[in-house]
């Protein structure tokens, strides 16, 4: 599968959005970033970032930690009805998280996991949302 700006246009952000990355490292798909960046029309901020964001895209692997921990962390930054998404290696390849485990993150965080799908070679989208109240 091909990355493409088609692709990265599925994660719903829009021009003019301040994203924040989190987990970013070397094996993150810079193709994925580039597109997002584009639609975007500036760089993603790092975690540094003091202000608050439009959207988040937090790259996890199994062994980065505590997700919980670090979805509280996330919403802390991000303005209401933000977008969050969790990028994390596909099924069968090195750092995978199974699903369970984002959704147990995800709800003990107040969120809930409402889609996932492939967005690059080696990379899932899993998109969260605010529990609860309805809109």
């Amino acid at each position: 599968m091909s990355t493409d700006t088609q692709g990265a246009g599925r994660l719903g952000f829009e021009a003019g959005q301040v994203v924040q990355e989190f987990g970013w490292g070397d094996d993150v798909d810079e193709a994925l970033r580039a597109d997002i960046e584009k639609i975007i029309g500036s760089e993603l901020e790092d975690e540094d970032f003091g202000d608050v964001t439009d959207g988040v895209i937090l790259w996890w692997r199994e062994d980065d930690g505590d997700l919980t921990d670090a979805l509280v962390d996330v919403l802390t930054v991000l303005d209401d009805g933000g977008l969050i998404w969790i990028l994390t290696p596909k099924p069968g390849r090195d750092g995978e998280v199974g699903h369970s485990d984002i959704q147990e993150a995800a709800t003990t965080a107040g969120l809930q996991t409402t889609s996932t799908f492939a967005i690059a070679p080696d990379w899932s989208a899993t998109r969260l949302a605010y529990r609860g109240r309805g809109k």
